[in-house]
């Protein structure tokens, strides 16, 4: 596996999405409610995360000023791509 690879299949706790991106934990949950960020993945019994790819994509579409509506696109792409490793066993 790549070292890009590895990298964007790490997983970041919410503190470290939360210094990344710069939203609050209330924001993050806002922003999943809203379609604008994706939901975290399950690391254990009361543990979740964020694929660290996933939250550069989305910072990266934040940077680029894309409209609320390209974000929901991004995160339903982020979405079958997540889906899609799964469904796979993460062979590409």
């Amino acid at each position: 596996m790549s070292q890009k690879t590895r990298a964007a299949l790490s997983i970041l706790r919410r503190n470290q999405v939360e210094a990344e991106s710069g939203y609050s934990r209330s924001t993050i949950y806002l922003r999943m409610a809203q379609g604008l960020w994706p939901k975290p993945v399950s690391i254990g019994a009361r543990a979740v995360g964020w694929p660290s790819g996933e939250v550069d994509a989305l910072n990266a579409a934040r940077i680029a000023g894309k409209t609320d509506l390209e974000i929901r696109e991004l995160v339903t792409r982020l979405r079958v791509e997540r889906a899609n490793l799964v469904a796979t066993g993460g062979a590409q």
